[in-house]
């Protein structure tokens, strides 16, 4: 069997400390899956609070605090899917040896919708009565 079709491709044997290097990295790749859970998770924790609490405990319309909630909970699912998806990445770049860039368009999108809800939730929280 070639090293080409094995899972792991082997160590050279004269890079000491690289397996250890290997071994620390899948650990930090799973620390790194639990941190986007974490976060998919308080995005969801949110969405019930401005989505549902929020909205009995106001004198306002319901209308703006449920849609601010469900971009929450949207946020909240895309984030646990992008968890995944990017520990599976670093998974498969790490069996052949390589790197997974994560690339300049998810944490722009990240950043682009974190804000427009951030806003969304002042603009609740200073106007609606």
């Amino acid at each position: 069997m070639s090293s080409a079709s094995s899972a792991t491709p082997p160590t050279p044997p004269d890079e000491p400390g690289v397996d250890d290097a290997t071994r620390r990295t899948r650990l930090a790749n799973e620390r790194t899956y639990l941190a986007w859970w974490r976060t998919g998770l308080t995005s969801l924790a949110v969405a019930v609070g401005v989505g549902r609490i929020a909205p009995d405990v106001s004198n306002g319309a319901r209308w703006p605090y449920e849609l601010v909630g469900a971009g929450f909970a949207a946020i909240g699912v895309v984030l646990l899917w992008i968890g995944y998806s990017r520990t599976r990445a670093v998974e498969d770049a790490l069996d052949r040896g390589e790197f997974a860039p994560l690339g300049n368009r998810l944490p722009v999108a990240l950043s682009v919708g974190g804000a427009v809800l951030g806003v969304a939730t002042f603009l609740i929280v200073l106007f609606a009565r």
